[in-house]
This record gives C-alpha cells, structure tokens and sequence, in this order.
C-alpha cells in the first residue's frame, strides 16, 4: 500500500509541474500535501506493526496459590514430674517425628506443635505456667511411644501446679483498701470454693453473730 500511496504522489508531481492555471495548481498541490501526510501515517503505522511483531511475549504471572490453613487437636491430657530444677511433661503421643516437632517456649508459656502425626496434627498448650521457665534452655525429646518436655526452671523450688493458679483465699492486704473488704472477700471464696457443708457452717455463724447469738467475728473491724 505505500508503493502506491508513493507512485500517486510522483504522478501528481508531475501533474502539478505541468499544471498552467493557478486553480489547477492549487488543487494539485492541495491533494498532494494530502496524500503526504496518508503516506507519513502509513508509514509510522507499519513501524508499530514491526515493533509488535519483534516484542518479546510477556511472561506468564504465575498465581501463587494461599497457605492452607493448618487444624490441630488440642493435647488436654498428659502428666508430668519435677525436681529442685527443672520440670518435665510426659506426652503420650506415637509416631511422632523430631523434624515435625515445633516449639515455642517463653518465660511463662509453652506451645509445641506435633505435625503430621499418622496424618493428624496435635498441639500441647499451656498459656500461663504456674511460674516462670528459661526458653532457651528448655527442650523437647521424641520417644517411640512418647514426648518429653523439659522446663528448665527460672528460679529452683517446688510448683504446685503446672498451671498459673489465683490464690482465691489469699485475702486482700492492701494498707490503702478498708480491711475489711479483704475479709469479707475472703469469707465470700471460702463459701464459693467450699461444699455443702461448709456453707452451711459459714452461713449459720454469720447469722448467729447477727442476730447476737454468738460474738461477731468481725466486731472491731467496723
């Protein structure tokens, strides 16, 4: 097609050197300025055809597909022993690998997870310890037919509990608060935390010194 629009262009030229009366001229010099700019169109259009053609295909964006979320089995029952310094949980677990062990253990807390256990995920959590450990040097060990975690205590002693614990019967000693709120606050968790007959005995002398059958036992706190 530009050979064409370039021989319809030498072809007006000619006509246009020969051309006698101005009117003619005007119009030959008119279509010629026309056909140059359809030529320099042409032209540049064939150049972006080239380019086209010539450009190297994009890359294929490949989707990164999302994590799947991974479900664990909550581990509630396992026992455990202790010494002067450190303690030890006992988990009976099968098939456990050492590589698929996680851990995470912080001053007051653990959280080991057991990966691909037979096909099956578990998880030994325990949020709050009862007092604190040392993480980096607390550790775990596979056994065939059992997990051992070992806790490194902070500071040598006996726990009472693996779990944190508030002491509910602890009462309130603070020299700023009324002294008798820690008393009473006391009095109100030995008879939440106590069986029947406890509060039948919490209840009857607390009625006997009101009715001022008995001494009050809390005369000279008010």
């Amino acid at each position: 097609m530009a050979e064409e629009y370039t021989l319809d262009l030498e072809e007006l030229r000619n006509l246009q050197s020969i051309a006698k009366r101005p009117r003619v001229h005007n119009l030959i010099t008119s279509e010629i300025a026309n056909l140059e700019k359809v030529c320099s169109l042409a032209r540049s259009f064939a150049c972006f055809v080239v380019i086209l053609i010539d450009a190297p295909a994009p890359l294929a964006t490949a989707k990164v597909p999302s994590a799947p979320v991974t479900n664990y089995t909550t581990l509630s029952s396992f026992s455990w022993d202790q010494d002067n310094e450190k303690l030890k949980i006992y988990v009976s677990l099968e098939g456990v690998e050492q590589e698929k062990v996680e851990t995470v253990f912080k001053p007051t807390s653990l959280d080991i997870k057991f990966n691909d256990v037979q096909g099956k995920n578990y998880r030994c959590v325990v949020p709050k310890l009862n007092k604190e450990i040392v993480p980096e040097k607390s550790k775990v060990l596979v056994k065939p037919n059992r997990v051992i975690i070992t806790l490194i205590k902070a500071s040598k002693g006996t726990w009472l509990d693996l779990h944190f614990k508030e002491d509910k019967l602890k009462p309130n000693l603070d020299k700023e608060k009324d002294p008798m709120a820690g008393i009473m606050d006391l009095m109100k968790n030995m008879y939440d935390d106590g069986d029947e007959e406890m509060k039948r005995t919490i209840a009857k002398a607390w009625t006997d010194a009101r009715s001022g059958k008995t001494a009050d036992p809390l005369k000279g706190y008010r």
